[in-house]
């Protein structure tokens, strides 16, 4: 084996230039995850979403609210004020914004001049989670937030976490979508041997992208095998759809059962984890994570063995991805990537990815820029 030829390095430089990075534009018309729901409550939270500052909290009603994180008298950061009532006092010079984001109250002339409220941004409180969109708000449709029946159900069992990663988004789907690495990044966790080989099929669609893997037979790792009582067992199947639903969201769906008793005999374990990420800036994701099961519902000891060892796994993709981060940041305008017949559904979504930010990129510029663009944490709970 030799190293890369040049013409082969360039060639993979051209294939890159084609597919999302973390240098590619944001795309601010979709749903994402601004915070956990009892994140936000009678106090500001500061948070950075999609490379804008923004502060959340809850109205006297409960009512979630967020809005730019700087008054826009003297930019002085609205998280630095104070919470009165349900309205946003600057702690610079006292202005006063309401729920919506008008200015009520400029205290130091008589009366208060119009047009210098702060922006606000549709939410939408779906269970454990708070969804906003940063993008045109006359395309907010609440029908386009991605359905979780699973999350919103009394009868599935879950736990949920939180990770300030130091890494693109777009490589954290890319992880996601391409579990060939289970049997190496995650040996002593919820991987396996045999998983890097065992068979696969994918569907691609349009933003959609799924990969099945067929892993049977196979003995479990003990995070699958102890809460379903499969330890031990060698005929045991374990069918993963690992699928990509938008920019902010990925869900993986993971069935177990012993493939040695007759399907009508054999008792059956679902487990769903969603992916949830949403930009903060080009280089950092906040990573929402909810795991849920439909089995062992009212067993504390199963839900915290469970997600005390999903968890040592995702804090394995998150180190890994911070080590790429920092290797990638490195190489700059050298940096290529020679892509394998593995990454063709990673590739697609990554493609899919910049065509969308492209597009929505060059629908937003100017007339005359438009003319220029061709030139040279863990915390567990129980749904009630």
């Amino acid at each position: 084996m030799t190293q890369p030829t040049q013409d082969l390095i360039r060639g993979a430089q051209v294939a890159m230039s084609r597919l999302a990075d973390r240098n590619t534009p944001f795309i601010f018309n979709e749903w994402y995850v601004a915070a956990f729901s009892d994140e936000v409550g009678r106090f500001l939270l500061k948070r950075t979403l999609l490379g804008k500052r923004v502060i959340l909290y809850r109205t006297e009603a409960g009512t979630p609210v967020v809005m730019d994180d700087r008054c826009v008298h003297r930019s002085y950061p609205l998280s630095a004020g104070q919470l009165d009532g349900d309205t946003v006092v600057c702690g610079y010079h006292g202005l006063r914004d309401d729920q919506s984001g008008d200015c009520i109250e400029a205290p130091a002339v008589a009366k208060c001049p119009k047009n210098i409220g702060v922006r606000t941004y549709p939410l939408a409180e779906r269970g454990p989670v708070i969804w906003i969109w940063m993008g045109d708000p006359a395309l907010a449709d609440q029908s386009r937030i991605p359905a979780l029946p699973w999350m919103l159900d009394s009868a599935w069992a879950g736990a949920k976490g939180y990770y300030d990663l130091k890494s693109s988004y777009v490589y954290l789907h890319e992880n996601l979508l391409d579990t060939s690495h289970l049997s190496y990044m995650h040996a002593n966790t919820i991987g396996s041997p045999d998983y890097v080989k065992a068979p696969t099929t994918s569907e691609m669609g349009e933003g959609r992208f799924a990969l099945v893997r067929t892993v049977s037979p196979t003995r479990l790792p003990p995070v699958w095998a102890k809460p379903t009582g499969l330890e031990g067992v060698s005929t045991a199947s374990r069918i993963v759809r690992n699928e990509f639903l938008s920019p902010a969201l990925y869900e993986v769906t993971t069935r177990l059962y012993d493939s040695a008793l007759a399907e009508d005999q054999r008792p059956e374990y679902l487990i769903k984890v969603a992916h949830m990420a949403t930009p903060a800036t080009h280089n950092t994701t906040h990573y929402f994570i909810y795991l849920g099961r439909d089995f062992a519902q009212d067993d504390a000891a199963a839900t915290e063995f469970m997600a005390t060892n999903f968890f040592k796994a995702f804090d394995e993709d998150v180190a890994g991805l911070s080590l790429l981060e920092e290797v990638i940041a490195e190489q700059g305008e050298d940096l290529y990537e020679i892509s394998i017949a593995s990454d063709a559904l990673g590739v697609a979504m990554r493609r899919y990815l910049k065509s969308r930010a492209d597009q929505e990129a060059t629908a937003n510029a100017s007339p005359s820029a438009a003319a220029g663009a061709g030139r040279p944490q863990v915390v567990m709970m129980r749904q009630e």
